[in-house]
């Protein structure tokens, strides 16, 4: 069969581990015809977040404090079984378990720092309202015969 692509890249230097990924296969449901009573092409990964000695510690603590509602005994669980091919649902799984953690683990956004707006910028804004009103005024048929 082929071999799997990984590793899967979280952020910068840091990559799925291997070794700590728990695959579980089963009957997927959807199309496939026949072959798909047959086949396990449903495939469900997990990864112990809470354990793990992959992530940086930081990460550790941000992920799982972000994803505490998806957290089951501190495992995260991804499902892939759009595919028919239980290789690529391998794949997709591990893709979107990498894109999760990367978003888990992301830094918080820098805090907005207030400005305030230039005073040309407002009173151009305050004068092509007063224009538009003007314009729209003009157009009501009060004056007409």
């Amino acid at each position: 069969m082929y071999g799997m692509s990984g590793p899967y890249p979280i952020r910068g230097s840091v990559s799925l581990p291997e070794a700590e990924l728990m695959w579980r296969f089963s009957r997927s449901s959807g199309p496939g015809g026949q072959h798909v009573n047959t086949s396990d092409s449903q495939v469900e990964l997990r990864f112990d977040l809470a354990r793990t000695e992959a992530l940086p510690e930081v990460w550790k603590r941000r992920a799982l404090e972000r994803l505490a509602g998806r957290l089951t005994g501190g495992v995260v669980t991804v499902r892939a079984s759009e595919h028919r091919s239980q290789w690529r649902n391998r794949e997709t799984a591990a893709v979107r378990l990498a894109a999760l953690l990367a978003e888990a683990t992301a830094p918080p956004p820098k805090p907005r720092r207030a400005t305030r707006i230039p005073r040309g910028i407002n009173e151009r804004r305050l004068r092509e309202k007063k224009q538009r009103s003007e314009t729209k005024r003009g157009r009501s048929a009060r004056d007409w015969g």
